[in-house]
């Protein structure tokens, strides 16, 4: 079937992964590399993480939580540390890319995001909140967790993008840096593009939509 719809993850795609945040923030506190990501990945579905994502909890509570599980863990960290982390930095290459598949195609956003900062992408500032706001208005259609209650990799907030953007899955494009996001999208049916590096990610929606992006 060929390509309608190319779905887009937004941080760590769209903007730098929030990933380098942390272990910047990790470096600078001598804490081990990648623990904000283990918190995060223990309990997944149930954890504060979890909870914050789909709007069942508040920064406070997250805040209480997550300073719980990673002293657990042994490493003592607050959420609202964490949070102002979540805001990465546009990838103009990328957004671009997305300016050529909306041209030939029908474009979403899948994001797991939180109620915190400013707009959809968590910004740390009214002008960056500006600039991500400005890119969702490309998209056909938006999907945030903290909305629907939903959060990736539940099946089913994949299937609610298909039903709003009226395609198969078979013939859509997915986007995300995360592969245990990947895997209903392409258990769906997807075609799946893991971004590594922007780079990577552009030569094959290149290769997938036929699409000079790259």
């Amino acid at each position: 079937m060929s390509v309608q719809a190319v779905i887009w993850d937004f941080g760590g795609v769209l903007t730098s992964s929030p990933f380098e945040a942390f272990n910047r923030y990790e470096a600078e506190r001598g804490l081990p590399k990648d623990l904000i990501r283990r918190v995060n990945a223990t309990n997944p579905d149930t954890n504060a993480w979890a909870l914050f994502e789909r709007a069942e909890i508040d920064p406070a509570r997250f805040d209480v939580l997550f300073l719980e599980e990673s002293t657990a863990l042994g490493h003592p960290v607050r959420g609202a540390d964490v949070l102002p982390l979540l805001s990465g930095d546009i990838r103009p290459k990328v957004v671009a890319a997305l300016d050529a598949c909306r041209a030939a195609f029908k474009v979403g956003c899948i994001t797991n995001n939180v109620k915190t900062g400013a707009g959809a992408g968590m910004a740390g500032s009214l002008e960056k909140a500006g600039a991500v706001a400005a890119i969702m208005e490309k998209f056909h259609h938006v999907i945030e967790s903290s909305k629907v209650g939903l959060r990736k990799p539940d099946p089913r907030i994949y299937a609610l993008m298909c039903e709003a953007l009226d395609v198969d899955p078979a013939a859509c494009v997915y986007l995300d840096d995360l592969g245990i996001n990947l895997k209903p999208a392409r258990a769906m049916g997807m075609t799946t593009i893991k971004v590594e590096s922007e780079a990577q990610a552009l030569a094959e929606l290149a290769a997938a939509t036929g699409l000079l992006v790259a």
